[in-house]
């Protein structure tokens, strides 16, 4: 048994990133260790998902485990951060969210974690946090440093192939997906999305497993909704953009050489 540590930014970045890889490797029989940095507690919410007295960041937290629990997760930790929502908003200035806090103090913090866990692969995001949001950019920087203080050898930057979403794109209307005015332009995708295929090296075949990633997406209701871009995707669209999760080998050479994180595979 090989265990997999995967560190995100919010409640939902798991399933929509890795929740594939997950899946597929508990269903292995490998244990699965997701830690979050904050509970996302500045996120939009429609109107009437809430319960009378609760907030979003209490929300969020059981839709964190309802969906670890639909991936096979052994063990869920929430490093306590506030969110810092987006670049230029009054959250980034707060002295207690994810983005202002020293890297290094909450490094140590996850390498505990990491230190107990002795992970065969952990997960982080590329350096610009796969779109640049302020706390996914801090957990590649947090996530780095604390790799380097518990001594984890194999970090792999989950991220985006800027090229296969260039390509999916092209043919949207192919997929069954003529409205695409809530996506990216595709000429303003430059490099503020994942990375170039070039510099990838790994490319996991989750498409065994879509239906545990949905369900687990789903979980999400107050972030990703039923009648949502994504989930109301027709299942080729869903399995094209979905179906591969894209990884870069820190300390690797580029070129796709590999088709799992875990050393014996999943």
């Amino acid at each position: 048994m090989a265990t997999l540590v995967t560190f995100h930014a919010h409640p939902d970045d798991e399933a929509i990133a890795c929740g594939g890889t997950m899946a597929m490797a508990a269903a292995a029989g490998h244990r699965v260790v997701l830690v979050t940095a904050t509970s996302g507690e500045c996120g939009e919410v429609p109107d009437g998902i809430l319960a009378p007295g609760e907030t979003l960041g209490q929300r969020r937290q059981k839709e964190l485990a309802e969906a670890a629990a639909i991936l096979g997760v052994a063990r869920v930790e929430m490093l306590g951060y506030r969110d810092s929502g987006m670049i230029g908003t009054p959250e980034n200035e707060d002295p207690q969210c994810f983005w202002q806090t020293p890297v290094d103090a909450a490094a140590a913090r996850l390498a505990r974690i990491l230190a107990e866990e002795r992970p065969d692969a952990f997960t982080v995001y590329d350096e610009y946090g796969n779109y640049g949001h302020p706390d996914h950019i801090q957990v590649h920087r947090v996530g780095v440093r604390a790799a380097e203080m518990a001594r984890v050898e194999r970090v792999y930057e989950a991220t985006m192939n800027r090229d296969e979403f260039r390509r999916l794109m092209s043919k949207a209307a192919e997929l069954g997906l003529p409205d695409v005015a809530d996506l990216p332009d595709l000429d303003d995708v430059g490099d503020q999305m994942g990375l170039p295929e070039e510099l990838l090296t790994t490319a996991v075949d989750v498409s065994g497993h879509l239906d545990v990633k949905r369900r687990a997406m789903a979980a999400h209701a107050s972030q990703i909704a039923e009648h949502s871009f994504f989930l109301a995707m027709p299942a080729a669209a869903f399995a094209a953009a979905f179906g591969t999760e894209w990884y870069r080998l820190r300390g690797a050479p580029p070129g796709i050489r590999e088709f799992d994180i875990l050393p014996n595979g999943v």
